[in-house]
């Protein structure tokens, strides 16, 4: 079992200079008539973000902040994984695996991470505690992409030897939202031996079902999904179908990476179309960073594309015990009886507020709804 932290990042003065460098010197579109965010990201909130990013914002103290957390290196075969691990506060503190989407990282999980571990600093009981594994996707941060597409192991595979070969963990339990939650559910389809039950943000579609089954609410819910797919799905179909297209120009540009990034922070939030209401500028600035300094903009689509060329197996029945939290201003709200369909559901909650990154907009909600759930799993 791992012991101590490793420090993960040290960026040199001259990256640092060119960055500011590249951000005072941007290239700003021509301007269209009006303005603010109803055709993508607005451009006086991205030049005050960006300013602020050129002169003001403190990258060194962020710096120190993340390598401060409780990182880790295990080496998977040969795959290097980056995780972050806390270490319960109670001896039998159930382990578990969280798992973030895109264009999150590992540091959005850090809150929901610590409540989890140490549930009495946050008005809970020491035996509710869990042992919090909090791995960087593959691609994402201080974790490299994988070389080959499709060609080696899936990362809900990856996450088992990290869990069980690596930590030494025979049962543990595993949550996760957006690309977390597929992968999440992949872990319990192939795992179920090991994974004592899920809880997710979002639920797969199941892999088969007759139209004429459907629900009132089910059909609603569907035709809300269409919904979404047409007027914010652009970004998902362009870096599941041309994502080196779109590489060149986002690695190149910290301005373009911003306004690429911030306007989903903004759109998939429950911020009320306010930004500072759910994140701080240092808070979005900070996420960027990360994707900048380690140059993964780029890999951090490889999820999109793989699934869309059948790289990744979709998901077919889970019959781990699954939780299912919905809160309402995420992407999508599926009702229960349409996540019943793939899933043993046991668990359904419908959360009064927050959005798609709820571990950063309610991290108390959130981590009192799990620790709810696998008392009865432990």
């Amino acid at each position: 079992m791992p012991s101590g932290s490793t420090p993960m990042i040290s960026v040199g003065d001259t990256e640092l200079d060119d960055l500011r460098a590249r951000l005072r010197a941007t290239r700003w579109a021509a301007p269209w008539p009006g303005g603010g965010w109803e055709a993508g990201t607005d451009p006086a909130e991205l030049r005050r973000l960006v300013a602020h990013w050129a002169s003001g914002y403190d990258w060194r103290a962020h710096e120190a902040a993340i390598n401060a957390l409780p990182s880790h290196l295990a080496d998977i075969d040969g795959t290097p994984v980056h995780y972050l691990r806390f270490d319960g506060e109670h001896p039998a503190a159930l382990p578990i695996v969280l798992t973030h989407g895109w264009p999150s990282s590992f540091l959005e999980l850090v809150p929901l991470a610590e409540r989890l571990a140490a549930p009495s600093r946050h008005g809970g009981k020491p035996e509710d505690a869990f042992t919090v594994i909090v791995p960087s996707l593959p691609g994402f941060a201080f974790s490299p992409a994988r070389p080959l597409l499709g060609g080696a192991e899936a990362t809900h595979d990856l996450w088992h030897r990290l869990m069980r070969d690596e930590l030494g963990f025979a049962a543990y339990a595993a949550h996760g939202g957006d690309l977390g939650a597929g992968i999440t559910s992949r872990l319990a389809e192939a795992h179920p031996e090991a994974v004592v039950g899920i809880h997710l943000l979002a639920a797969a579609a199941p892999a088969r079902h007759d139209p004429e089954s459907l629900t009132a609410e089910e059909r609603a819910y569907l035709a809300s999904v269409a919904t979404w797919q047409e007027q914010e799905g652009g970004y998902q179909h362009q870096q599941s179908t041309r994502p080196l297209t779109l590489a060149p120009g986002l690695s190149d540009s910290p301005t373009g990476l911003l306004a690429w990034i911030v306007e989903k922070y903004r759109a998939w939030s429950d911020c009320g179309g306010d930004l500072s209401a759910r994140f701080s500028d240092d808070f979005l600035l900070t996420q960027a960073s990360l994707y900048w300094f380690t140059n993964t903009i780029s890999t951090s689509f490889r999820p999109y594309y793989e699934y869309a060329h059948g790289l990744t197996r979709r998901v077919e029945r889970v019959e781990v015990p699954t939780a299912l939290a919905v809160f309402p201003a995420d992407l999508t709200r599926p009702p229960r009886s349409w996540a019943e369909r793939t899933y043993r559901l046991t668990r359904y909650t419908r959360m009064p507020r927050g959005g798609h990154f709820a571990a950063h907009e309610e991290p108390g909600l959130l981590a009192g709804d799990i620790t709810e759930f696998f008392r009865d799993h432990r």
